[in-house]
């Protein structure tokens, strides 16, 4: 029996899934997948009447059943009101699953003052584990998942010396370039992903006393260049147009479905009940950008996310 053939025949009846971004592309498919193995499954969007209607057509497909929950990841606040509502709702978390993202045409700064495709790619993601940390511990072994992308390698993360602030963050508009601060947050991503997994190992949520299982697990993924998707869905006309294109091309990319194959394999597979860390590609687990393993980086980037959501970076 192939690990595929294992983590279809799996039973996921008694488990909850978070996945934000569940509405369209990959997540949508995701979402779908997961609830024909009888998960309860809550997706994240932004777009109310859409989501529920989505919820509602994969509960009446599956054994699953599948619930929306509007939050605009952008915000701070609504990021908090997403785990507050995640967890009056749910009396466990099995999977948390970081799937939503955007690229944002233009340098765009959200309420809390911080850049747009960063506040929704990388530290909605960051506060998020925060506040469900607890919820995710209560209902080990659990995992939680990234979406990351293969052009974190292109970006950097520079900082300032006298205050650990980000540099992009005192860039102008007319310095703004989409495809970097997309590359730049997917960067993020995975060091965050790496960073949160050492903690969580460092505390004690490592292997149980049979040393076969993790408590908690921390991993992301490459989902593969899915330019059919709605992500560029703010991005620049050319950008935009150039996916279009690139989509009709055979042979050209991968499909939502591959995409969303890995984002199960990641939440489902045995395998990755007893791995973390790690980041995989196409060809499986690879090493990711030198950058994103950095212990310096990875615990500067920690420690000014911590600031900009306004929580202590003691935590976990």
């Amino acid at each position: 029996m192939t690990s595929g053939d294992r983590d279809r025949d799996h039973d996921l009846e008694n488990e909850t899934v978070l996945l934000t971004g569940g509405t369209s592309g990959i997540g949508r498919i995701a979402a779908g997948r997961l609830a024909e193995r009888g998960a309860t499954v809550a997706i994240v969007g932004r777009n109310g009447d859409r989501g529920v209607r989505i919820a509602d057509e994969l509960t009446a497909e599956t054994t699953g059943t599948v619930g929306f929950h509007r939050a605009d990841l952008a915000e701070r606040s609504a990021v908090r009101a997403l785990a507050d509502d995640v967890l009056e709702t749910y009396d466990r978390l099995d999977v948390l699953v970081h799937n939503a993202g955007l690229s944002s045409r233009t340098r765009t700064e959200t309420a809390d003052g911080v850049e747009l495709t960063f506040a929704v790619n990388h530290l909605a993601p960051y506060l998020l584990t925060h506040d469900l940390l607890d919820r995710l511990r209560e209902s080990a072994p659990s995992r939680i998942v990234v979406t990351a992308s293969g052009i974190h390698g292109r970006a950097g993360l520079e900082f300032e010396v006298e205050d650990g602030r980000f540099a992009f963050e005192s860039e102008t508009a007319a310095e703004y370039d989409a495809l970097e601060a997309y590359a730049r947050s997917k960067l993020a991503n995975v060091a965050f992903t790496v960073e949160l997994a050492d903690r969580l190992e460092r505390e004690g949520e490592g292997e149980d006393e049979s040393g076969s299982e993790k408590e908690l697990t921390a991993n992301c993924f490459h989902p593969g260049f899915v330019p059919s998707t709605g992500l560029f869905r703010d991005a620049p006309l050319w950008t935009r147009a150039a996916m279009r294109v690139v989509s009709a091309v055979p042979g050209v990319g991968s499909t939502p479905a591959a995409g969303a194959d890995r984002l199960v394999r990641l939440a489902t597979a045995p395998e990755f009940g007893d791995r973390t860390g790690v980041y995989v590609g196409s060809g499986g687990v690879e090493a990711p950008a030198p950058q994103a393993t950095d212990p310096t980086v990875r615990t500067r980037l920690w420690t000014r996310s911590a600031d900009l959501v306004g929580v202590d970076p003691q935590w976990p």
